[in-house]
């Protein structure tokens, strides 16, 4: 049995870092409150952009804009969204999981596949696994901004345009709840505005509906929307991990502070234990002692 003063050693130390997984837990809610108003104030945009894209892509053919254009999914691009920082649950290792699965499902249907990565724990794993990382956007997360997520978006274009990737797709946690975030891979490139990932495009009187006066052109308004909604695509998917890291790592340091607490019981019973037998000990040889002088 361990001796009393390694079981108070060991109560302090769990009591410490219970208050440290407490402490995290009340700055990640903070955080989540902040980044949920975030998410919830870039939806209706980011909705609102695609029902436009979708009512004006519809009338066109795939051959009207570049980014429109469907190639045979010869060089494939994953750009994988994770964290820079742990202790987050299982927040990193969704993701992780699912690109091991897209790696060994387009094994077969892909010549080529590269990784782009947002945030250092894709980037250590890709490494770690020895996947091919074609570019890393470090400095990204921390402090979210616009310009960031359109800057790796005219990255993504510009490859797309060059025609060294064929296709693109997005692979992160989608925000439901501080307890719930989904998985979600969404193809960027080719654009496919208002269809979900691999389903075909609509077309036809259904799909396309009622017809607009476009100014200048409804190939120019193409061309203004499609960029935009490349940036807005990423921007939101930014703003949801970030929203679904916090809630994750709330949970997660929740979880922990519990079972410091549970811990905390359970060594306290067994101080109270050692130190009646202690006790009992000690009083038995007094005893004895008397017993002996008589």
């Amino acid at each position: 049995m361990p001796s009393l003063k390694a079981i108070r050693t060991r109560i302090r130390s769990v009591r410490n870092m219970q208050k440290i997984t407490q402490a995290m837990k009340m700055v990640a809610a903070a955080k989540l409150r902040r980044a949920q108003d975030s998410v919830v104030r870039a939806r209706p945009y980011a909705q609102a952009l695609e029902t436009v894209l979708a009512q004006v892509a519809t009338r066109e053919e795939a051959e009207a804009h570049p980014l429109l254009a469907i190639r045979p999914p010869k060089r494939v691009e994953i750009v994988v969204l994770t964290s820079d920082r742990g202790l987050c649950g299982g927040f990193n290792s969704n993701v992780v999981r699912r690109l091991q699965r897209l790696l060994v499902d387009g094994k077969d249907r892909w010549e080529r596949v590269t990784v782009s990565t947002i945030g250092r724990r894709g980037r250590d794993f890709s490494r770690k696994r020895g996947v091919e990382i074609r570019k890393d956007y470090a400095g990204v997360l921390g402090h979210l901004e616009y310009p960031k997520a359109q800057a790796v978006a005219d990255d993504l274009v510009g490859h797309f345009l060059a025609e060294d990737l064929d296709a693109v797709y997005l692979l992160y946690n989608r925000f439901h709840t501080a307890m719930t975030q989904k998985i979600t891979v969404s193809q960027l490139l080719p654009i496919r505005p208002g269809t979900p990932p691999g389903e075909p495009q609509e077309k036809g009187p259904a799909a396309v509906g009622s017809d607009f006066v476009y100014e200048p052109s409804r190939t120019g308004v193409l061309e203004a929307l499609l960029p935009r909604h490349m940036g807005m695509q990423i921007w939101r998917a930014m703003l949801e991990s970030e929203a679904s890291e916090h809630g994750a790592r709330m949970t997660a340091m929740d979880s922990a502070t519990r079972n410091a607490r549970d811990a905390i019981g359970r060594l306290t019973l067994s101080y109270n234990r050692a130190r009646q037998a202690t006790i009992t000990k000690e009083l038995m040889e007094i005893i004895a002692g008397a017993e002996a002088l008589k």
